[in-house]
């Protein structure tokens, strides 16, 4: 008597990562034109302001949705090595191979990237106008939302966290900083800077004003402005990306006037 024929294995479903997203013609061109550098193993893309990287809770494609736009036949989609808040504009990596995001995302765990930010402050400049902000953070939920809190060292849910800032700027009621955040908790810029009575504009979260100069701000006013990390063929990279035009307008009302070079910043404390 014959055997019945042997059923071939299962084949595990893709994961939802991993199945292409169609993309319009728009999506993909507005994708493509937030590459502000690539090679054959990263894109460096800079994200505008109201885009989420990753997951949310609003129904419109993530940045990681669009990566699709850059995915090619031979190649799988780029990968997000780290995040940017929402409404945070600015530098975001991806890697283009395996290899590439396994080097990445071990250049990130052992703190090897530098990132600088840009962020309008009110009201005014810090007292001192440079130094360091070490102060642990905390999580903590209200509802469906969460924070981040600054805690004593020894409570049970502390996570160190360490930003450097210098003042590139000021004008009466506002001050351009640029931060250096020395680990990546979460809010953490915004939480370190309210913590010393500097929240960021236009971030209602964190006590930040949502009126500079008598208008309205924007958006929450933080811009990832550079990045520097070890490469996956050698050496390092450091990539600017050029503050929006809503920031850039803001700067300009106020009269916050960045030194020569402040474009390109170099990590604070350097």
């Amino acid at each position: 008597m014959s055997k019945p024929p042997r059923r071939p294995p299962a084949q595990p479903k893709p994961k939802a990562s991993e199945t292409p997203i169609e993309l319009t013609p728009d999506e993909i061109a507005f994708t493509r034109s937030l590459v502000i550098h690539e090679d054959d193993s990263v894109f460096v893309l800079n994200k505008p302001a109201g885009l989420s990287s990753q997951g949310g809770r609003i129904k419109a494609h993530t940045l990681d949705d669009l990566l699709w736009a850059l995915a090619r036949r031979d190649r799988p989609r780029p990968r997000l090595i780290h995040r940017l808040d929402r409404d945070t504009s600015g530098v975001i990596l991806t890697a283009r191979t395996k290899p590439a995001a396994t080097f990445l995302g071990k250049a990130l765990m052992g703190k090897r990237f530098r990132k600088t930010y840009l962020a309008i402050v009110a009201p005014g400049a810090p007292e001192p106008r440079g130094g360091q902000i070490d102060a642990p953070l905390r999580r903590e939920s209200i509802g469906r939302e969460a924070y981040m809190r600054v805690c004593e060292a020894d409570h049970p849910d502390a996570e160190e966290a360490l930003t450097r800032y210098k003042t590139l700027a000021s004008v009466p009621g506002a001050a351009l900083l640029e931060l250096n955040p020395e680990t990546g908790r979460m809010h953490q810029l915004r939480v370190h800077l309210a913590s010393i009575g500097r929240p960021i504009a236009g971030d209602p979260r964190y006590g930040g004003a949502l009126m500079v100069a008598g208008a309205a701000t924007p958006r929450l006013l933080l811009h990832a402005a550079a990045l520097r990390f070890p490469h996956p063929s050698g050496g390092e990279r450091r990539i600017v990306a050029p503050v929006p035009q809503d920031f850039a307008e803001i700067e300009a009302r106020l009269g916050l006037v960045r030194p020569q070079g402040a474009s390109e910043p170099e990590p604070a404390g350097a």
